[in-house]
C-alpha cells in the first residue's frame, strides 16, 4: 500500500485496546481529563499508528508503556462465528476495513489459529462474493444482506468481478454496451 492510500489511513485510524504499562504524567486528554496522568493499568482505546508506536518499548527490550490488546473485531467470539459460518458475519458492522485490520493486527501478534480462520473466511466469502457479482439477479432477495457486511476489500472484489463479468457478455455479444 501507498503512503497515500486512503484504506490503510483509515485502517491505521481503528481504535484498539491498550493497557498502560506506566504511569504518564500530563497525558489524561486521552481520557478526557486535561492535566491529569495517566495511571498504570488504565485502558484506554487509541488509534492503531499510535497503540503500536507506544507499544514499541517491548522491541527495544525497555519496559514497555502499553500493552496492546486485540480488538472486538477479532475477539474469540467473532473468531467462533467465522469458524461456524462465515458467510452469515457481518464484516462490515465489526471493522469497515476488517482484513486490512486483521492484517496489520497479525503483524503485531502471533495467532496461528487466527491466520487459519481468517483465510478460510476470506476464500468462502470470496466465492459467495463471485457467484453473486456474476448473477445478475445476486444483490436482490437473501444476498441483499450479505452484501451489506462486505467489508471494503470485498467490496472493491465484488465490484471488479461483476464488471467483468459485464465485459464478457458484452464482448461475447449476450448484452449491449451502454
Amino acid at each position: 500500500m501507498s503512503y497515500y492510500d486512503v484504506d490503510s489511513i483509515l485502517t491505521d485510524a481503528q481504535k484498539l485496546p491498550c493497557t498502560f504499562e506506566l504511569e504518564v504524567p500530563g497525558l489524561g486528554v486521552l481520557e478526557g481529563n486535561p492535566g491529569e496522568n495517566i495511571k498504570a493499568g488504565t485502558r484506554i482505546d487509541l488509534p492503531l499508528w499510535l497503540g503500536q508506536m507506544l507499544s514499541i518499548g517491548t522491541r527495544l527490550g525497555t519496559s514497555r508503556l502499553v500493552t496492546l490488546d486485540l480488538p472486538s473485531a477479532l475477539s474469540e467470539r467473532v473468531m467462533n462465528a467465522l469458524k461456524a459460518d462465515p458467510r452469515t458475519v457481518d464484516l462490515r458492522s465489526l471493522a469497515p476495513h476488517f482484513y486490512n485490520l486483521s492484517e496489520r493486527i497479525l503483524e503485531l501478534f502471533e495467532e496461528e489459529e487466527m491466520v487459519d480462520i481468517l483465510s478460510d473466511t476470506f476464500k468462502k466469502r470470496t466465492a459467495e462474493i463471485a457467484d453473486h457479482a456474476h448473477n445478475p439477479r445476486g444483490a436482490v432477495g437473501e444476498g441483499v444482506e450479505f452484501l451489506r457486511g462486505l467489508d471494503e476489500t470485498e467490496r472493491q472484489l465484488f465490484r471488479v468481478a461483476h464488471d467483468s463479468a459485464k465485459e464478457v457478455r458484452i464482448w461475447s455479444g449476450e448484452a449491449k454496451k451502454k
